[in-house]
Order: structure tokens, then C-alpha cells, then sequence
């Protein structure tokens, strides 16, 4: 036990950190190792590996992953917004290098490897992406600071790189984010329908000048099976476990789903614990998200609550677009489902976003106690400014 009068790091942390939405990732990542037991053996036997070999490296991912969100969330807005800064340069340099160094991995340049650790670095830059865009919108009443004129160049400066990966999943995600974050910031309408209209645009010109991607919609349009193997092997999986699953280690279609590890182990877990299973994994994911925005609403500092809503945004549409890939309402992106789905680069970049979004959630004194002195008012999310 934290003693309230204990005035050191752990003991502010501890009493300043909203438990309720600690409990929630704590939940999705003990749910996240009990899962891939189900998904990940199959794999490893079929490439030849250790049983367990899945497991084993996601138990031993989560030690830094831990660390990392813990590390993170003990720091101030101020420190919250430097650390971002720096990760998304080291981060944004390494796209770089991907694309001139990086392996070919079905057919794309998204991998980087430093020595045996391998990296993939677009994952680091989404979460710090998020809080450098929010911080730039949250200064626009400075007149000393171009804050928007920042926010706008940032979205360029991000997805070209992903696209030239190419990664148009991730470019989706990070766009619809910064969208939102621009949104939050009061556009005018005029703004609405011009990046509506550009992102349209975009879409019919990957349509017309990628074949890839012209394949992949023509192929999630038609429903050919032979075509949409994974993606029938997930619809399959979901039936044979109906509502209350077949049981732990009884999946039958897992054995032949190639993925059923990272992007389709919603419908691995689907077929052993249940569709109800499945249904309590969307309410935790619902729960963290409202729970942040409520967290974010009572703040009294804009940086807090545009970074806070970022961060939610690009973590519960993640969490979406890789369900909804699963049930076939979505074309396959190769987005892993957080804190679920195997993945060291995942798993470490989320407890990075998680660690900014507790952070940037603690209590802090609010204004009137600051001013008056008096009283345990608290405010979540409140930077602390110089007396």
C-alpha cells in the first residue's frame, strides 16, 4: 500500500493515475496472452517451431512493453510532448531507411532490422504523430506560434513515407486520426467537404493507379473464396464456435487460418471461447475509450484533451478495422487488434500510446487550488504551468 502522504514518484503516480482505465489494459493484455494460446501454436507447428514459440516471445515482449508504459506514464504533458518529438523523428527516420534498406515482405519495405531485433518503425510513429498534431492544433490561439500551419504540414510529412512503403492501411488510420484531431480544433465546414472530397480523391486514385489495391477491393467486392482464403477461414471460424466457443485447444479452423496469430486471432478466439467471449473483448475495448474521453472531457488544458482524444481515436478504430476485417466488412490491412494479436513492434508501440494516455490523464491540481492554495481540487489531464 501507497501512503496519500507519500510525497515521491510512485506515490504521486499512484494516487494521480485513473485506476478504472489501468484495470481495462490490464485486462486486454492478460485476454491477449490467454488468446494467442489458442491462435499461435497452430502456426508455430506449421512453420516447424516450437509450440509455444508464440506465446514464449509475446511473454517476453510484454517485460519492456510494461516498462515502457509505465516509464511513460509518469511523465508531465511537457515531457509527454518532448518524448513525442523525439520518437516520431527517430521514428520517421527509420521509415526512411526501410524503404532504401529494409526487406521485401510481401511486397512491401516496412521492416527494418538492428542486428537479430527486427522493427517495425510506422507503428512507433502513429502515437507520437498523434500528440505532435494535437499539441500544434491546441496552440492555435498563440499568435507567437503556427501551430495549424505545423498541424497541416505534419499529416504530408507522415503518409507519403507509408505510402511509398506502401502501407495504405496505416496511412487510412493516420489520416482519419488527424482528420479527427483537425476536426476537435473548430474547422470551418468548407474544411469538411475539401478533405472529404481530397480523401475520396485519393481513394479512386489508388483505385485507378495501384493494381494491388485495385485487386484487393475487386476481390473483398466479389466474395470469391479463392480469392479471400483467410477471410473465409475467419467467417468459418466464427460459425463452428457459435455463440459459447468449442473450448480451449478444440478450434478446428485455426489449423488452417495463416494468420491466425496477428491479424485473424479475433476469429481464432472466436471458434474456442465463443462469440459471447468476443462481444465482452469489444466492451472492454468500448470501455477504455469512453472512459478516456470522459477523463478527457473534465480537463481543463486543450493540449490534454485533443492528445487524450487522438490517442483513443487511433486506438479503438484500430481495434475496429481489425475486427471488422475478421467478419469480412473490410478489406484485409494487416492491422494487428491491440494488446490481442501477436507482435513485439505492436505490442511496445501501444504500451507507448497507453503510457501518453495515462500521463496526459492523472490528476493535477486545477486552477482554483492553484490559485488559492486551498483544498485537494483536481483537475485530469492539467499540465502544470510555472507559478
Amino acid at each position: 500500500m501507497v501512503s496519500r502522504a507519500e510525497r515521491s514518484l510512485l506515490g504521486d503516480w499512484w494516487w494521480t493515475i485513473d485506476k478504472a482505465l489501468l484495470v481495462g489494459l490490464g485486462v486486454l493484455m492478460t485476454s491477449g496472452m490467454v488468446f494467442l494460446m489458442a491462435g499461435g501454436p497452430p502456426v508455430a507447428q506449421r512453420l516447424g517451431l516450437d509450440t509455444f514459440h508464440f506465446v514464449n516471445r509475446q511473454a517476453l515482449f510484454l517485460i519492456p512493453a510494461l516498462i515502457v508504459m509505465a516509464g511513460v506514464s509518469m511523465l508531465t504533458p511537457r515531457l509527454v510532448r518532448r518524448l513525442a518529438l523525439v520518437t516520431y523523428l527517430g521514428s520517421l527516420a527509420l521509415v526512411l531507411a526501410a524503404l532504401e534498406f529494409g526487406p521485401e515482405i510481401k511486397g512491401a519495405h516496412r521492416w527494418i532490422f538492428l542486428g537479430p531485433i527486427g522493427l517495425q518503425p510506422s507503428e512507433f510513429l502513429k502515437p507520437a504523430f498523434v500528440v505532435l498534431a494535437a499539441w500544434a492544433f491546441s496552440e492555435r490561439a498563440r499568435s507567437d506560434m503556427p501551430g495549424p500551419a505545423i498541424g497541416m504540414l505534419l499529416l504530408p510529412l507522415t503518409i507519403v513515407p507509408l505510402i511509398l512503403q506502401p502501407d495504405f492501411g496505416q496511412t487510412m488510420l493516420v489520416t482519419v486520426v488527424w482528420a479527427g484531431l483537425f476536426f476537435l480544433a473548430g474547422l470551418h465546414w468548407i474544411w469538411v467537404i475539401g478533405l472529404g472530397g481530397a480523401g475520396l480523391a485519393g481513394i479512386a486514385a489508388a483505385y485507378e493507379f495501384l493494381p494491388h489495391v485495385r485487386a484487393r477491393i475487386e476481390r473483398f467486392l466479389s466474395g470469391d473464396s479463392s480469392e479471400s482464403f483467410q477471410v473465409e477461414q475467419a467467417l468459418a471460424s466464427f460459425e463452428s464456435g457459435g455463440w459459447l466457443g468449442r473450448g480451449p485447444g478444440e478450434g478446428v479452423v485455426k489449423r488452417i487460418l495463416p494468420d491466425a496469430h496477428t491479424d485473424f486471432i479475433f476469429a481464432a478466439t472466436a471458434e474456442e471461447f465463443g462469440i459471447a467471449v468476443c462481444l465482452l473483448v469489444v466492451c472492454v475495448y468500448a470501455f477504455i475509450v469512453l472512459r478516456g474521453l470522459l477523463l478527457a472531457q473534465r480537463s481543463e488544458d486543450a493540449f490534454c484533451r485533443m492528445a487524450v482524444a487522438g490517442l483513443l481515436l487511433m486506438f479503438g478504430l484500430q481495434a475496429c478495422i481489425n475486427m471488422m476485417v475478421n467478419l469480412h466488412l473490410l478489406p484485409a490491412k494487416g492491422m494487428t487488434l491491440p494488446f490481442i494479436s501477436y507482435g513485439g513492434s505492436s505490442l511496445i508501440s501501444l504500451a507507448l500510446a497507453t503510457g501518453f494516455l495515462i500521463a496526459l490523464t492523472r490528476r493535477r491540481p486545477s486552477a482554483a487550488a492553484r490559485a488559492g492554495g486551498y483544498g485537494r481540487a483536481y483537475e485530469p489531464g492539467l499540465a502544470e504551468r510555472p507559478a
